[in-house]
């Protein structure tokens, strides 16, 4: 199996968070990647981030070793670097350079502001792109402060995916046309992005900017998360007329005040019943009833339990790498499935790399 990616050359130069993730994603379904990491860097192999791809020790700041990345460019498909601006500039390796040495490269940038703008050179992380970008906001219970989501909406979602995307695009133009170009990924834009549906509501009249109240929001009661009996949680989303119907029978909820499903008047006194016919049930009890029918159901589960669950398991959704269970690569295909992931290899010598593919700097 050698991945709908198969023949597929990236540079990455080592970073954390998105630009890995894209990386990841890219040799998951076959890209060969070759991730460039700094002397003393420290390498983990749990790093799930870094897998199934190999690496090569570069000092960026040493000449001779730029002129290693660039003679791995020459045969490269495309670079990612997760550097603030100007930073490659400053080494010699900004996009005018590498472009001349292969100018089909698809030079894809990750940062979280962007390449440009009044906070392009401030530092930052995900909680705060997200922040900017009206995201962070519409995360969170009525009143109550915004509760980030992890760093899942910033850095993977509006960052590292986008940027797997942006660079699949480019080469596909750079197939056409025989000319890269620089895709500027910023997590900031992606998070925007990721807010279109929010935006068409909020544009037609359908979304408060009051947090907690509104369909999505944890503002109604059929979706939104309870706790069971026995301290666990269970997701319920039954949003549909007809999917509601299903929950309350399920549930026993034959109370005229869950009869006006969309009328937020009820929303609260609905909530509090709800919840405490939840409360007699244990999350088991919930699944015994829900699990597998249209209530849109489902068990809050740990990532620890994730991999365990039957539905989970029959996909093979997680498989063993490592050592350790972690995700199994991500979209599938029917005419060309990823291989299995294999473990992160710690980075060896660029020379016996380049001797590889017939190349050598003098």
């Amino acid at each position: 199996m050698a991945g709908a990616l198969h023949g597929i050359r990236v540079v990455e130069l080592a970073g954390i968070g998105p630009a890995p993730f894209a990386a990841m994603m890219l040799a998951d379904h076959g890209a060969e990647v070759i991730r460039i990491t700094r002397p003393g860097a420290m390498f983990e192999p749990t790093d799930i981030l870094n897998r199934s791809r190999r690496g090569v020790t570069l000092d960026l700041k040493s000449a001779t070793d730029r002129d290693k990345l660039k003679a791995l460019i020459r045969d490269a498909d495309a670079l990612i670097e997760g550097f603030r601006p100007g930073a490659m500039e400053r080494l010699g390796l900004g996009p005018d350079i590498l472009l001349a040495e292969n100018p089909a490269l698809v030079y894809g940038r990750m940062t979280g502001w962007g390449q440009e703008g009044p906070l392009a050179h401030a530092a930052g992380h995900d909680i705060n792109y997200i922040a900017l970008s009206g995201a962070l906001h519409c995360f969170g219970r009525a009143g109550e402060a915004p509760v980030p989501p992890v760093n899942l909406v910033g850095d993977f979602g509006g960052g590292g995916m986008l940027l797997a995307f942006g660079l699949l695009a480019a080469l596909l133009n750079a197939r056409a046309t025989g000319q890269g170009q620089v895709v500027d990924c910023a997590m900031t834009d992606g998070a925007a992005l990721l807010l279109s549906m929010v935006l068409g509501f909020r544009a037609a009249g359908a979304w408060s900017d009051t947090r907690g109240t509104n369909l999505l929001d944890t503002g109604a009661p059929f979706y939104d998360v309870y706790e069971t009996r026995d301290g666990k949680y269970i997701a319920l989303g039954a949003i549909e007329p007809q999917f509601y119907a299903i929950l309350r029978e399920k549930l026993g909820l034959t109370d005229a005040l869950f009869a006006p499903q969309n009328d937020p008047a009820f929303w609260p006194a609905q909530r509090a019943a709800l919840a405490a016919r939840i409360k007699t049930l244990t999350r088991e009890e919930c699944c015994a009833r829900l699990e597998g029918s249209d209530a849109c159901f489902a068990p809050v589960l740990s990532p620890a339990e994730a991999p365990t669950h039957p539905h989970n398991a029959a996909r093979g959704m997680f498989v063993d790498c490592a050592g350790f269970p972690q995700p199994a690569p991500a979209p599938r295909f029917s005419r060309t499935p990823a291989p299995l992931p294999t473990a992160p290899a710690p980075p060896g010598g660029a020379a016996e790399f380049l001797a590889e593919r017939g190349r050598t700097v003098a």
